[in-house]
């Protein structure tokens, strides 16, 4: 966690950022290794978190809809779908649904936007929102869609148990081999303490950097809570519905810190058409 100077430096550093680019959002993109890493509630609860910052935040759900997605999971109905923003069907303050925290989530499958060129996509979210939120979808190959990759952030998404570990480390190999992604950061989900996060974490960021060279960070660390069950029923954030719940108290500590994680470079590609394109450059400093 920064330092109160590192804070104060990374403030005004921000602030000239927002200054030179106002209308830039910082993009997030998370990802799971396998089914039940906790990839959307981890969205929907940084989401909320970053909200009760006062962020406005924008979530894009690239999920088919399913009733583990973070539309489904809260309930939101919207009008519209990324695909349809950059159609020019509706505008993107009317194609959102909003929870009631006040997020801002657009469904966006993946196989709707893939087409597109990167550039498009991360300008076409410009100036909506303070930070963007995207809950990645993996293809065959493991690797992400163009609007993931014009993530500041990838964070990987996992719980302690072996077999996300597992998958964790698998996701970990596939974008290093698909998108020559050298370092990655890690949020591990439903932990029982924070030793056992620590050695999970550190285990895995010891394999990973011995074998493919890809270095990982610790983006936090989410307490095992059954109000987050709880909240899930009631489709609401546990950051919203049980503000006092450790889960909800770890979210927006990570939330706090997300906001002070270096801003990520992009480099200028040249696409085919000699246009340029804006996609980020493939290693990142670690925090």
């Amino acid at each position: 966690m920064p330092s109160a100077l590192d804070k104060i430096v990374l403030d005004q550093a921000e602030g000239l950022r927002r200054l030179l680019a106002p209308d830039v959002a910082r993009i997030v993109s998370l990802v799971g290794g396998v089914r039940g890493a906790g990839t959307s509630s981890a969205v929907a609860n940084l989401a909320a978190a970053l909200a009760h910052q006062g962020k406005d935040v924008l979530v894009i759900d690239e999920s088919d809809g399913g009733k583990n997605s973070v539309t489904a999971a809260l309930g939101i109905v919207a009008a519209g779908s990324f695909a349809g923003v950059l159609a020019g069907r509706l505008p993107l303050s009317q194609a959102v649904g909003r929870t009631p925290d006040g997020v801002a989530v657009l469904p966006s499958p993946r196989a709707t936007i893939d087409g597109y060129a990167p550039g498009r996509l991360s300008a076409a979210l410009n100036g909506f929102a303070d930070i963007v939120l995207i809950d990645a979808m993996l293809d065959d190959e493991g690797g992400i869609s163009p609007l993931a990759m014009q993530g500041h952030d990838l964070v990987i998404s996992m719980r302690a148990d072996a077999a996300s570990i597992t998958g964790a480390y698998a996701c970990v190999k596939r974008l290093h081999y698909v998108h020559a992604i050298q370092q990655l950061r890690v949020l591990l989900n439903g932990v029982a303490s924070a030793s056992d996060a620590q050695s999970v974490y550190q285990n895995l960021s010891e394999v990973a950097n011995r074998y493919l060279s890809v270095s990982l960070s610790l983006a936090g660390a989410i307490s095992l809570d059954a109000r987050m069950a709880r909240a899930l029923q009631l489709r609401r954030s546990v950051v919203e519905a049980f503000p006092a719940a450790p889960a909800a108290l770890d979210y927006r500590r990570v939330a706090s810190d997300l906001l002070y994680w270096p801003w990520r470079p992009v480099a200028a590609t040249e696409a085919p058409s000699g246009k340029t394109l804006r996609t980020p450059m493939a290693s990142i400093d670690p925090a």
